[in-house]
């Protein structure tokens, strides 16, 4: 069997997706931390915010705590990469970490192309299923009726019906 014929007989799965959450984090004035080798630095505080589950989440509304930053680096094609590590606390106590790398394109006309990887880590508990899945981003600024930033956050997944109740929890059984 040559390899058209294996991959004739595995055709590819499209992924699909779920809106997660929608969050309108709060930020402050970008502070400049200067060049290095890899790009002009900057940081721009995170003092609070709130999001929101998609349609059909339960449990994945709450507060985005203050005191996470979103690391910037300016590259040299004019790229910016953002790193962003801050917690969201959702309404029934649990802490959420995320990580959200970020690549932000605006030579992408006329809508600037920024998408982003999010890693979560929830505590064991409800929300633990987070741990285990592939979640992907969207950022837009909500400037300048406010100083904040819009992260949705999507669930990511190649199963057909992994996604199709979405008014559950996926689960790994």
């Amino acid at each position: 069997m040559d390899d058209s014929d294996i991959l004739a007989k595995h055709p590819p799965i499209e992924p699909i997706s779920r809106l997660l959450w929608t969050a309108l984090v709060d930020v402050a004035e970008r502070i400049d931390l200067g060049p290095s080798p890899s790009g002009h630095r900057f940081m721009v505080p995170i003092i609070g915010g709130r999001f929101e589950a998609g349609p059909g989440i339960e449990g994945l509304s709450g507060v985005v705590l203050a005191g996470g930053a979103d690391r910037q680096v300016l590259r040299s094609d004019g790229v910016k990469e953002l790193d962003a590590l801050y917690e969201m606390q959702t309404d029934d106590g649990a802490v959420l970490t995320i990580r959200n790398r970020v690549i932000v394109d605006e030579s992408r006309v006329p809508d600037r192309y920024a998408m982003s990887v999010i890693s979560v880590t929830a505590p064991k508990g409800p929300h633990d299923w987070l741990n285990r899945r592939l979640v992907l981003g969207t950022l837009q600024s909500a400037r300048p009726e406010r100083a904040a930033v819009i992260v949705r956050a999507w669930e990511v997944d190649a199963r057909p019906g992994a996604i199709a109740g979405a008014g559950l929890p996926l689960s790994d059984g």
